[in-house]
């Protein structure tokens, strides 16, 4: 290769990255059935005279998979987060035990199951033209430095296969990670 173009195949490789950490906090947030205490972080409380995300007003547990439980620090907040998950439109009704909320996930049915499944592709779509434009972002630079003179016909050919294998790795991993999200959701 020549010494006078380099590609910063690192800047490459973290946004693609980039856009898999993103795919992986979207999946985070579509409720499969099972409790986690990543479907709570869009919920936010009044506490306080500001909107505070429900992880800053108390502890959040999954003691069991179909149940997830909230400890509110301050009793004076305790009906202000009940009311904010009401609200929230994740569809679960909580259950007060002094200052713990419990929130029993309920099972899904087969038609939320598949509109689920359709989201998560969605998601993955979007990542994958992420990754995609990355690469011609790679590309586009690799044909500036042909074009300048900067490198030969055989060093462009290098440097595209090496962009060109990062993008399968990083739709590879895409295409796994919708996969197991799928089979996790139609899971009974």
């Amino acid at each position: 290769m020549s010494d006078d173009f380099m590609l910063d195949t690192d800047d490459l490789e973290r946004r693609m990255d980039g856009a898999m950490a993103n795919l992986k906090t979207e999946f985070a947030s579509l409720r499969t059935g099972r409790g986690s205490a990543s479907m709570l972080e869009p919920v936010m409380v009044d506490a306080y005279g500001s909107m505070t995300p429900v992880n800053q007003v108390g502890t959040v547990n999954v003691p069991e998979p179909r149940m997830v439980t909230i400890n509110v620090w301050d009793k004076a907040l305790v009906g202000k987060v009940e009311k904010a998950i009401r609200e929230s439109g994740l569809g679960i009704n909580p259950q007060l035990n002094g200052t713990i909320i419990m929130l029993p996930i309920p099972e899904l049915n087969e038609e939320r199951r598949r509109e689920l499944t359709k989201v998560a592709g969605t998601y993955a779509e979007n990542a994958r033209v992420s990754v995609r434009n990355v690469r011609r972002d790679g590309m586009d630079q690799i044909k500036k430095a042909k074009n300048n003179g900067d490198m030969s016909e055989d060093d462009q050919k290098i440097w595209e296969d090496e962009v060109q294998d990062m993008t399968n790795a990083s739709i590879k991993a895409v295409d796994a990670a919708l996969e197991s999200k799928q089979a996790e959701i139609m899971q009974v």
